[in-house]
């Protein structure tokens, strides 16, 4: 796609290669209090929808707040080889979806990044065809599109897997997908957000029953609203959708990241430190901010759109079980762990989204903790102390427990497989300077010894370059 280039900064270039990030490490020193404030980025998850939903709208779309993350560089280069326009500048991204060159993902991008699957919804709907590789992402478990390709099939659509790539195309008269009723048999969050993408250039009305209610699907329709789509119930159970002709341009600011948030409250929590984080939407942290309450900590709202968490001087145990929203994340199960393996007695959590996402129990072990699991319970019995150690992230969400567990353990921990970090949290490392906690991440030299020290890649330098115009 020679004559349509994505123009990205640099910090969100693909710019190490494997092997680099092997060598790349955290290393954290233990023990240091944390104080003051930290701002709390543009959702992860709200970011990626929102990038695949500007491919319904044949005008410029100006998005906000979008984090400087790995996996937002992975959605960029699928939508730029679609033949997408994108430019960036500091936390706006300009897309151009006028022209549509491609009906076919990659399968070397779409391998890597499971929100991929989301521009199936948007380009059957432009195009009227779509052809999307079976997504990748964090093995975290398996996350299956048959809820996906029901509801397209409902729409009208024809739909057939063959050689791993999903093959969707309207044929006969229809030349519009066409109106529906879905009923989920899980609130999936994808498979809700690719069938309302879908749904808003329909012909009639759709409705997805036992949708999924997450923040993320909510502001993906407050997007497409302000596009022009007719979408209404998003947030419950039961969303409607009047499709219209065409979408039109907007300028769109993504909401916080609850997880990164969620993410800040732990640490906060687990170094028995005050901070204050924003902008933040306190309601959509209520099921997080209930447990850390029942573990021991205080969470203040003390001004809109911000939170402070006063520490207590020990902490109990608690059971948590992950459910859909807004029910307790499964996002933030790994980060919590971090915290109950130091408070006193057992806590079971039970995980029931996804069936692999213990990977971080191994780790935390390797530090000190006293955990066990049977098959989707974890009986985390508290210990006095974590000890530093070497250990390895194994998806995101653990990636983000170790270093929790690192800020709290005495001694110093250093973290490998940094790539899942920088899949989700936009420049954690000085975030956390910021904060006073000691860490850096390095580079092992050639010789294998000598460390270098790295900014955090997901650092946003300034573009002196000419910035995006704000669509009329």
């Amino acid at each position: 796609m020679e004559d349509r280039p994505i123009t990205l900064s640099p910090s969100l270039s693909n710019t190490h290669s494997s092997s680099e990030e092997d060598k790349t490490v955290l290393e954290i020193w233990g023990g240091a209090s944390l104080h003051g404030h930290v701002g709390i980025s543009g959702a992860k998850n709200s970011a990626l929808v929102i990038m695949a939903g500007a491919l319904l709208c044949s005008q410029d779309c100006l998005i906000r707040n979008v984090p400087a993350l790995a996996d937002v560089t992975r959605m960029a280069e699928i939508l730029s080889a679609l033949g997408v326009k994108l430019e960036r500048q500091g936390n706006s991204l300009l897309v151009n979806a006028s022209h549509i060159a491609q009906s076919k993902a990659p399968y070397e991008l779409v391998s890597q990044l499971r929100a991929s699957f989301f521009v199936i919804g948007p380009l059957l709907a432009r195009l009227g065809v779509a052809r999307i590789p079976l997504p990748g992402g964090c093995a975290i478990g398996a996350r299956p599109v048959d809820l996906h390709v029901r509801g397209l099939q409902a729409m009208g659509a024809d739909v057939q897997i063959d050689h791993g790539i999903v093959n969707a195309y309207l044929s006969g008269r229809n030349k519009r997908l066409q109106g529906a009723k879905i009923y989920l048999d899980y609130p999936s969050v994808g498979a809700t957000e690719t069938l309302m993408m879908a749904a808003t250039l329909a012909e009639g009305e759709t409705i997805i029953e036992n949708a999924a209610q997450e923040p993320e699907v909510a502001d993906l329709a407050n997007f497409c609203r302000a596009m022009g789509a007719k979408i209404r119930g998003a947030g419950t159970n039961t969303i409607t959708i009047l499709g219209v002709p065409s979408l039109h341009t907007t300028d769109y600011a993504i909401v916080p990241d609850r997880v990164e948030a969620g993410t800040f409250l732990v640490a906060g929590a687990i170094t028995h430190s005050e901070i204050s984080l924003s902008p933040v939407v306190p309601d959509h942290l209520t099921a997080v901010i209930a447990k850390l309450q029942a573990i021991g900590a205080q969470i203040i709202e003390d001004a809109p759109n911000r939170l402070r968490i006063v520490p207590g001087h020990r902490y109990v145990a608690t059971d948590i079980e992950t459910l859909p929203y807004p029910g307790f994340p499964t996002d933030m199960q790994a980060p919590l762990m971090a915290l109950l393996t130091l408070s006193d007695g057992d806590s079971v959590i039970t995980e029931t989204v996804f069936e692999n996402r213990f990977g971080h129990v191994a780790e935390l072990t390797r530090m000190g903790a006293d955990i066990r699991v049977k098959g989707t319970h974890a009986i985390v019995r508290g210990v006095p102390m974590l000890s530093g150690a070497p250990v390895v992230a194994t998806d995101l969400r653990a990636s983000a427990s170790l270093v929790l567990a690192g800020l709290a353990a005495q001694g110093k921990t250093t973290v490998q497989g940094l790539h899942h970090l920088d899949r989700g949290y936009e420049n954690l490392t000085a975030k956390l300077q910021k904060l006073g906690a000691n860490l850096q991440r390095t580079q092992l030299g050639a010789d294998g010894d000598s460390p270098l020290v790295l900014p955090d890649p997901t650092t946003v330098p300034t573009v002196t370059k000419p910035g995006v115009t704000k669509p009329a």
